[in-house]
């Protein structure tokens, strides 16, 4: 099974601010969507907070296995499995026939999966935004990076971008 990261952040490693996104990129939401629900059936774990910033209408993400981290044992929402650490979500999505498992945040998350995933699906936001949530410290010299595509601000897209898919060394 694959394992992997998708991820946007802004040039200061930026990644949410107030439970939201803070940025407005069409773009990658079709390229997210894309690739979490990519061929086969596939898994996406998230942080309860990341889970909270989801619209209620897209709890849970349609078309993939939904798997929360939390603390909290008794914490349960239709549509959702609950993990207590990383090796049980891994388990969850193994045990359900997933194809590919995409780490889809928030900051605790990604740090805990950091040292497991084989690629990093990174949105690069070229902006400065204020966040109060930042993708965790990684060393870029044990990863190679591939650049996908270039995205210039348009009416959809608040920012330039760029895409690129990191892979480990």
């Amino acid at each position: 099974m694959k394992l992997a990261m998708i991820v946007a952040m802004d040039d200061d490693g930026c990644i949410g601010r107030g439970n939201e996104l803070p940025w407005r990129l069409s773009s990658d939401m079709v390229r997210f969507k894309r690739l979490t629900e990519a061929d086969g059936f596939n898994a996406v774990i998230m942080g309860r907070k990341t889970w909270e910033s989801l619209p209620p209408s897209f709890r849970p993400l349609p078309e993939r296995l939904n798997i929360v981290m939390s603390r909290d044992t008794g914490w349960g929402h239709e549509g959702a499995e609950n993990a207590l650490y990383p090796g049980r979500a891994i388990e969850i999505a193994y045990a359900d026939g997933c194809d590919e498992c995409w780490i889809i945040g928030g900051s605790q998350i990604y740090e805990m999966f950091l040292d497991r995933v084989e690629e990093i699906h990174l949105t690069s936001v070229h902006t400065s935004q204020s966040g109060d949530v930042s993708f965790p410290a990684w060393n870029r010299n044990d990863w190679v990076e591939n650049i996908i595509e270039k995205n210039a601000k348009d009416d959809d897209n608040e920012y330039n971008s760029t895409y690129s898919i990191w892979t480990r060394r």
